[in-house]
């Protein structure tokens, strides 16, 4: 099996030594470049092509809210942050920037590796504090116009809650008692149907539509 490749974008050098320990310990992860600023990632990411960007959000030149948003843009290549700071602005203005997941550096050796293999695999990843910032920011807000969810099916509602609720595509399908390869099937189909470019931007779908 090949390895995940990767890059790490942090502006502490000892960080990414760090988390490069971490994923490489795994051996089922390869870092394959660092960035010490929002720059350097986005190049790093054009140039490399990696499966996944893991993403500080302070960084100087260009921080890693607008690096996310240009990578997305710019490449398919999958982005999941990693910051200390859990504060709702940060995780909203970063998957609203196209981020596959947010996970804190309070997460654990293993989280991170999971994390990162999910986000490869093309799963969301949301940790359990973050999902929780997420849905009490947007129950918080205004209600606003969202995608018409009349064209899913019951069996997709289902599916987009369990996206809503952070749920991996095993998770859902033990909690429909569907196989894995169906929840993939629906996952699809409701990303289209809502024109949701990630799966964390359908999880927000999911909260604002009462879902979760």
């Amino acid at each position: 099996m090949s390895r995940v490749r990767v890059v790490l974008a942090d502006d502490h050098a000892a960080v990414r030594e760090g988390l490069r320990m971490v994923l490489e310990a795994s051996g089922e992860i390869t870092v394959i470049g660092e960035a010490a600023d929002g720059d350097a990632a986005v190049r790093l990411a054009n140039e490399l092509r990696p499966d996944v960007v893991l993403m500080d959000v302070r960084m100087p030149k260009v921080d890693g809210i607008a690096a996310t948003a240009a990578v997305t843009e710019q490449t398919d290549v999958r982005v999941l942050v990693l910051t200390t700071f859990g504060l709702d602005d940060y995780v909203l203005e970063s998957l609203s920037a196209g981020a596959a997941g947010f996970l804190l550096k309070t997460a654990s050796g293993r989280e991170l590796v999971d994390g990162t293999l999910r986000v490869a695999a093309g799963d969301a990843v949301l940790d359990a504090e973050v999902t929780r910032v997420v849905v009490d920011a947007m129950r918080g807000r205004p209600a606003v116009a969202g995608p018409d969810l009349a064209e899913l099916t019951d069996r997709e509602r289902d599916v987009l809650a369990g996206i809503g609720a952070g749920l991996s595509n095993a998770q859902i399908a033990r909690r429909l008692d569907i196989g894995e390869s169906t929840v993939k099937t629906h996952v699809s189909r409701v990303l289209m149907k809502l024109d949701a470019p990630s799966r964390v931007q359908a999880a927000v779908v999911a909260v604002q539509a009462g879902l979760v």
